[in-house]
Parts: C-alpha cells; sequence; structure tokens
C-alpha cells in the first residue's frame, strides 16, 4: 500500500513538473524575475565578437544602413488601422430551434428580433496623399471597407478618427482619410511595379498581430500570380517577406523606400507566415486612388464577354493552335462586344496592340480601359485573325451579373474519348458536347441539357469546336436551333429568333 501511495504520489509530482514546463512554453508574458528564464549577456564593446575581415564587415555593414534608412524613411507613413463593425444576429440564441417548443409561439422574425453587436479588428496602411489638412491611407478593402468605426494609429502614437472616402471589392482596395493640422506628416512615395523583377530585395511593413510599426525583409518570390482563387482580379506580386495577419493594407517597399505592392494575402495551412505572402501592384491602384478621391468609387471598363482559359483538346478543337489568349465561350447580348461583331467562339489574341497571354490578364486590361474609349481586338475567328472594333462602356454590377443575357446560355466541348466515357455517350454520335446550361438563356430555353450533344446548328453538321461556333454565327441568321443526338435518333429544337 505505501509503495502504491509513493507510486501515485511520485507520478503527481511529475505531471506536476510537466504542466509548468508547459505553462512557461506558452505563456507569452516571461516574468524576467523567474529562476526558469535565462538572459543572454546585455553588454557591448561595439566590437566584432568574432573574426570578420574589414572587407567583409563593411559590405554587411552597407546593407545595415540600408535597410535602417529604409525603415527610418519609412515607418512613419506606416499606420495601424483599427476598425469596429456593426453587425447583427438573431436574438433567438438557440438559431433555428423554434420558439414554440419552450412553450413560447414563434413570431415573424423580422429586424425586430434582431440585436446589433460590435466586432473589432485591426490591419495596416500606408500615407500616400495629403490635400490641405486631410491626409489619404491606402489599405485593403477587408480591412476598412465595411467599418463603421476607424481609427487611424501613427507610429508616434498620435490618434485619428478615420473616414472611408472609397472601397471596391473586386481590387480589394480601400481609401481612408484623417484631419490633422500637423504639415509635417511624412508620405510614402509611390514606386513602378512594372519594374520589379523576381529576386528584388523587398520589405513588408504593418502591424502584423497587433505589433505595430514591424519590418520584415525578404525578397520578390514571383510576379504575376493570380487572384482568381480569391475573388481579386490582381496578379500579384509574391514575397517570402513574413507576412501575418494583421499586415493587410501595409506596404510592401523596395530598396529605394518606394511603395512597390500593398500586402493583401498569404497562402498558409496554419493561420500564419509560411513564406507566401502576396502584395497587389502599386501600378494596379493608382488610378482608383484619384477615382477615389473625385467619385467615392473605381469605374471598370466593359465589353460584355464571358471568358475562359483552354485546355490543349480544345484548341485544336478550336483551330487557334498554340496561340496564347482567352476564349470568349459566350458574349452578353446587346453588350458593346455584341454590337460591334464580336462573337461566341472567338479567341481573343491582342488588345490594344498588346498580346494576352491569360484571362486573368485580359480581364485586368479591360477593367483598365477608360469608358468611351475605342479599343481594337484581334481575335481568331474559324482560323482566320479578324480586328474588332469596341467602344467601351462602363461595367455595371446590374448588368454584368445578369446571366440571362448569355448567348448562346451553354459550354461546349469536343467529344473526346475521356468526355464520352464521362458522359456515357455512344461512339456514333458526332458533334460536340455539353457541358453546362445557364438558366434563362437561349439555350435554357431551348431546353437543352447538361450531357447533350449537338449535332448540327441550323441544319448545319458540326463535328468540331471551329465548326460549332462557326455556325453560331449571328450575323447571318435570324435565328438559331439545334440539332440534338438524344438515345441514337436526333431531336430538332425550337428556334431563338434575335
Amino acid at each position: 500500500m505505501k509503495n502504491n501511495i509513493k507510486y501515485i504520489f511520485g507520478t503527481f509530482l511529475a505531471t506536476v513538473a510537466v504542466l509548468a514546463v508547459v505553462f512557461l512554453s506558452c505563456n507569452a508574458k516571461i516574468d524576467r524575475g523567474s529562476a526558469n528564464t535565462a538572459f543572454a549577456q546585455t553588454e557591448s564593446s561595439g566590437k566584432p565578437n568574432v573574426a570578420v575581415s574589414k572587407d567583409s564587415l563593411s559590405i554587411i555593414e552597407a546593407l545595415q544602413d540600408v535597410n535602417r534608412s529604409v525603415s527610418s524613411g519609412v515607418l512613419p507613413s506606416v499606420v495601424e488601422i483599427d476598425v469596429t463593425e456593426t453587425k447583427t444576429r438573431p436574438s433567438n440564441p438557440f438559431g433555428d430551434i423554434p420558439y414554440f417548443f419552450f412553450g413560447t409561439p414563434r413570431g415573424n422574425e423580422g429586424d425586430s428580433n434582431r440585436r446589433e453587436y460590435k466586432e473589432s479588428g485591426l490591419g495596416s496602411g500606408v500615407i500616400i496623399r495629403k490635400s490641405g489638412k486631410t491626409y489619404y491611407v491606402l489599405t485593403n478593402n477587408h480591412v476598412a471597407g465595411t467599418a463603421t468605426e476607424i481609427e487611424i494609429k501613427l507610429n508616434d502614437g498620435r490618434k485619428f478618427e478615420g473616414k472611408l472616402v472609397g472601397k471596391d471589392e473586386r481590387m480589394d482596395i480601400a481609401l481612408v482619410s484623417f484631419e490633422s493640422k500637423d504639415n509635417d506628416i511624412p508620405l510614402a512615395a509611390l514606386g513602378d511595379s512594372d519594374t520589379v523583377h523576381t529576386g528584388d530585395i523587398c520589405f513588408a511593413m504593418g502591424a502584423p498581430l497587433g505589433y505595430a510599426q514591424s519590418v520584415t525583409q525578404g525578397i520578390v518570390s514571383a510576379l504575376g500570380r493570380s487572384g482568381g482563387a480569391i475573388g481579386n482580379i490582381n496578379d500579384f506580386i509574391q514575397t517570402d517577406a513574413a507576412i501575418n495577419q494583421g499586415n493587410s493594407g501595409g506596404p510592401l517597399i523596395n530598396i529605394y523606400g518606394e511603395v512597390i505592392g500593398i500586402n493583401t494575402w498569404i497562402a498558409t495551412g496554419s493561420g500564419g507566415n509560411v513564406g507566401l505572402g502576396f502584395s497587389i501592384p502599386i501600378n494596379n491602384v493608382k488610378r482608383a486612388i484619384d477615382e477615389f478621391i473625385s467619385e467615392g468609387k473605381v469605374t471598370y471598363g466593359w465589353i460584355g464577354v464571358s471568358l475562359t482559359e483552354l485546355e490543349k483538346d480544345f484548341k485544336e478543337s478550336l483551330g487557334v493552335g498554340n496561340e496564347e489568349g482567352a476564349f470568349a465561350a459566350q458574349v452578353f447580348m446587346e453588350s458593346p462586344a455584341a454590337k460591334a461583331g464580336m462573337q461566341a467562339g472567338d479567341y481573343v489574341i491582342e488588345i490594344d496592340g498588346r498580346k494576352v497571354k491569360s484571362v486573368d490578364q485580359l480581364v485586368r486590361d479591360v477593367a483598365n480601359l477608360r469608358v468611351g474609349q475605342v479599343s481594337k481586338f484581334k481575335v481568331i475567328r474559324g482560323g482566320k485573325k479578324v480586328d474588332i472594333s469596341i467602344k467601351i462602356e462602363e461595367r455595371k454590377t446590374e448588368i454584368s451579373s445578369n446571366d440571362s443575357k448569355l448567348w448562346p446560355g451553354l459550354i461546349a466541348v469536343p467529344l473526346t474519348a475521356d468526355v464520352r466515357k464521362q458522359l456515357k455517350i455512344d461512339a456514333k454520335a458526332e458533334g460536340v458536347a455539353v457541358v453546362n446550361v445557364i438558366p434563362k438563356t437561349p439555350a435554357a430555353a431551348l431546353r437543352i441539357q447538361e450531357g447533350d450533344v449537338i449535332t448540327a446548328v441550323n441544319g448545319v453538321k458540326v463535328t468540331t469546336l471551329a465548326e460549332f461556333y462557326a455556325a453560331l454565327d449571328i450575323t447571318k441568321a435570324k435565328g438559331i436551333n439545334f440539332d440534338v443526338w438524344n438515345e441514337g435518333g436526333t431531336i430538332t429544337t425550337g428556334t431563338w429568333k434575335f
């Protein structure tokens, strides 16, 4: 019994010891007087403690001088942005559980049955302009775009009430302002992100996790990273400079102390920095700054096409070879593109003399066009290059999001062996397969369904994408109908009239 008691007591002491170690390792506030904390010697002679040649040391000191100069020169223009959002939630704490379950009849849950609460957050920003007593701070939309209260905190500790000037969700940028009679608050200089190269040294500044005025150094890891996956049209600068939560909206700086990007997001599996940070190139937002101040919003150009990337099999079936470009799978009816003669099935390879390398690039280029200007597009249609001049209109969400205006309202793919297998299509069928039908469009009205094989358009047999889109030429017909292969037979749809 005594041995058992000793064993239990010994185990208890060991457990307490382990818990003490875990607590000390997890606690961020370490007691400097604790016997468990060791400190390095703080005295310094001002001389190297290791053998370093003067030539080598001078090089390192020169690099250190650059770091110091960039940090001291730019940090005064970097701010912490503290925001408060007012949100609402149901007053019923049990969500969807009916009140009558507890003996109270459930009434009509409207605004009166919701209550407001406030949620705090923080991000970073950079002062980039001054007009009279007004200072303008550039940051991310996801930092300040929905805030009901904004506080700007300078590096010297002063705080100012902030005001939202303009925001844009599509590019994830926002501009806020604050008022001050102090004429000496430093402004950051905007650089030229088009001159940035992979391998360039850069600095990320901001308030990661609330640690304001932090500076991390790294290099530009890559350029032109797509933001499509996060619903963003930017071509991001990738960097391994440490970026964490709270860095959003802070500047990415080059060795000349110029802003080349706005830190926006990180790729991470842990929630913390793993060396994959992404910044919006500053050239993407320069025009937006002026538009925010003058209009309170960003105005985008619009031509009215639905674009998609093409795989190798698609390119072969469309007859565009290895050309880089963006495929106009559908065209908005009555859009600038439709009025100018652009057709569904056109493969866009140039815009105003610039090569189109991807869908994302073309989307950005069109967005940056001025409303009212006429731009020249070069497309491949039926194996031939065609020039189309389109007058740019303003992109309005209520129009650009109205998919019922898309022509033809379906996505067609070539009948490859894999497609036949996936859709269980008979080997005898020839044509193009339908993999998507957009509701309320002409294709939907004609009862086209996913998995259908279109064998003819207006009675003209089609076996490739090139033939299919050539037959869809709406300038040569007043109406369109389809022959659809179904269970070994063919059905002709009604006719969609223009």
